[in-house]
């Protein structure tokens, strides 16, 4: 326990003390943030300001990760509950698609250029990290021959019945990869897409770790390998997840003291692309893949919104939405920004006490006893 705990205190601490540093430096370079000519006019007086600060959630959740594991080796615990398998993929995932995010934002900072790396290079760089997150998820068994992912499409647990590489072989791995790089794709523009109001991505995500931090603790005082039983997890590393979770946790706390309205530093897409990558890979080693659907509906719902608005105006020419993604529809009607902001994180926080409420309920059903 006091491992999350670390985590989360010192994610916290490094985010908020060094987002100032990058704050200033972007201003003395006269280096900020373009708004869209077509974006709500309201979001005219944000233009130059800073951008890139996923610097410094990038730094806080390595930092808090690492403290965590450093915390283990000196107490006398192992530091192989936190420096593991499952813990490694998952912040080399984050931290991979954090450095697409920065060569996305620093094209457009350092080089004055109004976009950054073009669609194809996205999804390109997308695709070789999915290939080897999905190659890797599937490799290192521990003791008991669990791997940090599977192959199967998960709820609460594995659902066996839809298992990617059923076919077998090639064929098997290809599909199994195919899925892991639309499930990707997916998560990380879904948080991209959410961040487009001061403070929105930030509490959002934090609503989504904290809910993780509960999951994968649960878990992990749960797990098969340490108390098997009725309703025990088949998760390898659940405490490595916790920590990382609550690390995402504390970073984006922290980022959000100077992201709040009126925001003083945008993540840019070195925050949000190495945020999607953080809840994807979380969803994927905790067996909990559907359940992120819920728990992270807000996120799903900003990006359903463009993919309804752009099919529905190609087909009949009609937009559905006043703006998309669909905060912008709100803010469009006459919501203020803020009051957009609070209300989707109160629907965040609703999501995840429901999904909450489905996994510990889950849990009640097999092992028939109090959650203690």
């Amino acid at each position: 326990m006091i491992q999350i705990v670390i985590a989360g205190i010192v994610g916290f601490v490094i985010s908020v003390l060094s987002t100032p540093g990058l704050i200033s430096y972007f201003h003395r370079r006269d280096m900020g943030q373009e708004i869209r000519e077509d974006g709500p006019k309201s979001h005219a007086h944000k233009r130059g300001t800073p951008t890139m600060g996923g610097i410094a959630i990038l730094l806080a959740v390595t930092g808090g990760y690492l403290a965590a594991g450093l915390w283990s080796a000196v107490a006398g615990s192992s530091a192989t509950q936190v420096f593991n398998a499952s813990g490694l993929i998952v912040l080399g995932l984050t931290l991979s698609l954090g450095l697409v995010g920065f060569a996305d934002d620093g094209i457009k900072l350092f080089f004055k250029r109004n976009l950054g790396l073009n669609k194809t290079a996205k999804l390109v760089a997308q695709l070789a990290i999915a290939l080897v997150f999905g190659l890797l998820l599937v490799r290192f068994p521990d003791d008991r021959g669990v791997t940090p992912g599977s192959t199967a499409l998960s709820f609460v647990r594995d659902l066996d019945a839809v298992d990617f590489a059923a076919p077998g072989g090639v064929i098997g791995t290809v599909v199994f990869l195919i899925f892991v790089y639309i499930f990707l794709a997916a998560w990380s523009n879904a948080v991209n897409l959410t961040d487009g109001l001061d403070g929105l991505a930030a509490g959002t995500t934090a609503l989504v770790m904290g809910a993780y931090t509960a999951i994968t603790f649960w878990q992990y005082h749960h797990s098969c390998a340490a108390a098997p039983g009725p309703g025990c997890y088949e998760v390898r590393d659940p405490l490595a997840l916790a920590v990382l979770a609550a690390a995402g946790m504390g970073a984006v706390l922290g980022f959000l003291w100077w992201n709040a309205s009126p925001a003083k530093i945008f993540m840019g897409d070195t925050g949000s692309l190495a945020l999607g990558g953080l809840v994807a890979g979380l969803s994927v080693t905790s067996r909990t893949e559907l359940l992120m659907v819920l728990i992270g509906g807000l996120f799903v719902a900003e990006a359903a919104s463009v993919v309804i608005q752009v099919v529905s105006f190609r087909t009949t020419g009609k937009r559905v939405f006043r703006m998309a993604p669909f905060h912008h529809h709100f803010e469009n009607g006459g919501w203020a920004e803020t009051t957009v902001v609070v209300r989707f994180w109160v629907v965040t926080a609703i999501a995840a006490c429901l999904g909450l409420a489905l996994f510990f309920g889950e849990w009640l059903s097999l092992a028939g006893g109090s959650l203690s």
